[in-house]
């Protein structure tokens, strides 16, 4: 009896302890998120950053097509091991590989020659990328004159794993002017302690307004969701994009809207347990996404899609966006692309390689890039 008694206290103790800590944690979290010392905090809606070319390439003063491509670049990471797809361990590159990979990625780009370009993971100021800003860099080496850029990371310093400074976001690429663009937060992951999310990624979405020639502009809207969310983060964000999408819609604007999603579509056949899925951390783990079924029939339900749903349905391989190793193929569709106008029938296509976009797409990101043609008439 004694025993227990002794051992009921020790247990009591260590509550107190843990309580205590959980507490201190939560404290310090709200101190830094109100003081923001390392600047990673947002306003619900605010100003996005614009860009242009140093050099501007012509572009068309009159069109009846419009061609639009979305594509998670990886932060110009091509095909590296990095320690948060559990291959490998690495954490910062050089100047010449991140060089390297932009080459790659702006050949492809130009290649497809895009008329509007939303971009995922593309970092401007950031230790991991040699602080190479890399919006500017593709503005300057592609047909692309005008962007937008919203951070979706950004820190002076993250403490963990030697990451350092980081500013890594979504942006917009257009041949002609981006006459505004604002950054959208969306929901935060619930389940984290305060300083966990203060040093996390703020997920966002990047509304522009694109002055393409013509009688009215085209609005974007480009999202990147929360990849390992366990609580229903992820179906927040898309409820928001769906909101948004809303909008303009409401407002008689015309818009093409996409990203990375990640999230696969009504009618996938495989759900789970992806051959290139070795993480253990389920601080890493996103590859079960049996909870996620129908997720996003809405947005297949009320806009049009740059790939049908009759079409993924039929074939899925070949509609696949994502894969976290080179040496496995494009295994699931993760990046999308709608419209509430028409999309010219047969032109929605993903780059997985020669035979399908003319050139080899694996060795650039961890992303297909994804495009289709929009009617401007």
């Amino acid at each position: 009896m004694a025993d227990d008694k002794v051992a009921d206290k020790k247990t009591s103790k260590w509550k107190w302890v843990a309580l205590g800590v959980v507490v201190m944690a939560g404290l310090i979290g709200a101190v830094f998120a109100f003081l923001d010392p390392l600047d990673t905090q947002f306003d619900d809606v605010e100003d996005a950053k614009l860009y242009e070319a140093n050099e501007k390439q012509p572009a068309p003063d009159e069109v009846d097509r419009l061609k639009v491509m979305t594509w998670n670049v990886k932060f110009a990471g091509g095909r590296i091991d990095f320690f948060f797809d559990c291959h490998g361990d690495r954490v910062i590159m050089e100047e010449a590989e991140v060089l390297g990979h932009l080459e790659g990625l702006a050949q492809k780009i130009n290649q497809v020659d895009p008329d509007v370009l939303l971009l995922q993971e593309v970092d401007i100021d950031s230790k991991r990328a040699a602080y190479v800003d890399q919006v500017q860099w593709f503005l300057d080496h592609t047909n692309l004159n005008y962007g937008a850029y919203a951070s979706q990371w950004r820190a002076k310093f993250i403490p963990k794993h030697g990451i350092g400074k980081v500013d890594s976001g979504n942006a917009v690429l257009s041949k002609w002017p981006i006459e505004h663009a604002e950054r959208l937060a969306l929901p935060l992951i619930s389940t984290q302690d305060a300083v966990t999310q203060y040093f996390y990624l703020k997920r966002n979405i990047l509304r522009a307004k694109v002055d393409v020639p013509g009688d009215k502009p085209l609005w974007t809207a480009n999202i990147h969701t929360a990849a390992f969310a366990q609580d229903g983060t992820k179906d927040k964000q898309i409820r928001a994009f769906e909101l948004e999408l809303a909008k303009f819609s409401e407002q008689g604007k015309t818009f093409v809207a996409g990203g990375d999603l990640n999230t696969i579509p009504p009618g996938s056949k495989k759900l789970r347990d992806f051959p290139d899925t070795v993480c253990v951390d389920a601080d890493f783990q996103a590859d079960d996404y049996s909870r996620e079924v129908g997720l996003l029939d809405d947005l297949y339900a009320k806009y049009e899609a740059a790939i049908p749903l009759e079409t993924y349905e039929a074939n899925n391989a070949r509609f696949g966006t994502h894969s976290t190793h080179k040496d496995h193929f494009w295994n699931r569709k993760l990046d999308y692309l709608f419209t509430n106008g028409e999309f010219v029938e047969g032109t929605g296509a993903v780059h997985q390689d020669k035979t399908t976009g003319g050139m080899e797409t694996m060795p650039l990101s961890d992303h297909a890039p994804v495009t289709a043609v929009l009617d401007w008439e």
